[in-house]
């Protein structure tokens, strides 16, 4: 099982992070409100699940305390992320923190497979485009 977040897997391009906010669905699951956009994927091509982690500055003022619940999320993600396992298509995710306080990665960890499993079970349901 891989277990690696590299850079592939992040969503950094403002095209993408765009159409994900413009054209995704969305559900809220405290402490998280997530976003998620299914691409349909060509033949013979894979590309992996791409994912977003965000911390309002609103929420939680100092970047420190930022930094902590991105690198949670994360962490949380990448030990999960096996749960969202179908190849023909893609996923971009967006997970944003919208708690004020911080949570311990505990409880932080059975949220975001909550959350994984959610996303999963709702992308299964969907038919292809």
């Amino acid at each position: 099982m891989n277990f690696r977040l590299p850079k592939t897997e992040r969503l950094h391009s403002q095209k993408s992070i765009k159409e994900l906010f413009d054209k995704g669905s969305s559900f809220f699951l405290y402490p998280f409100k997530v976003l998620y956009l299914v691409k349909d994927l060509e033949e013979h091509s894979s590309a992996p699940n791409q994912i977003l982690f965000s911390v309002s500055k609103r929420k939680i003022k100092k970047a420190t305390g930022r930094n902590l619940m991105k690198r949670r999320m994360r962490e949380a993600y990448r030990i999960n992320k096996h749960l969202l396992s179908n190849s023909s298509r893609q996923l971009f995710i967006g997970l944003l923190y919208v708690s004020s306080e911080a949570m311990d990665f505990k409880s932080l960890e059975e949220k975001t497979k909550k959350v994984l499993e959610r996303i999963y079970s709702e992308v299964k349901n969907q038919p292809h485009e």
